[in-house]
C-alpha cells in the first residue's frame, strides 16, 4: 500500500468478510495468507495481532493484480466413436 493512502476502517476486513468478498472459502484465505501456504510465491498479505488476522483491501487487491493469470486450457477435439467391428475378437480358450 502506498504511504499516501489513507486506510480506511472499511478497508479492514475480517478473514469471514474477506471470504465473502472475494467469493471463495474461508480455508482459501487462510491457505493464501501462510508463510508456507500454497500460493504464486507471495502470501496474502495480512496484519497479524496476536491471535487475530486481518486484511487490507487495499493490499489484496495489489496481491491479486500482482499474480500472474493462470494457463488457458487448450480445447480437446471429441474424440472418434470407435467402430464395434473394428475391435479384434479373441480366439476362444480350448
Amino acid at each position: 500500500m502506498n504511504s499516501t493512502d489513507t486506510l480506511k476502517a472499511e478497508d479492514i476486513l475480517t478473514p469471514e468478510e474477506l471470504a465473502e468478498r472475494l467469493k471463495v472459502g474461508l480455508c482459501w484465505v487462510y491457505e493464501k495468507s501462510r508463510a508456507r501456504g500454497k500460493h504464486n510465491g507471495t502470501p496474502l498479505p495480512c496484519l497479524r495481532m496476536g491471535r487475530y488476522i486481518r486484511f487490507s483491501w487495499p493490499d489484496v487487491i495489489e496481491w491479486l493484480r500482482s499474480m500472474p493469470s493462470p494457463p488457458t486450457r487448450a480445447r480437446r477435439r471429441p474424440r472418434k466413436k470407435r467402430d464395434s467391428t473394428a475391435v479384434a475378437k479373441k480366439p476362444p480358450l480350448v
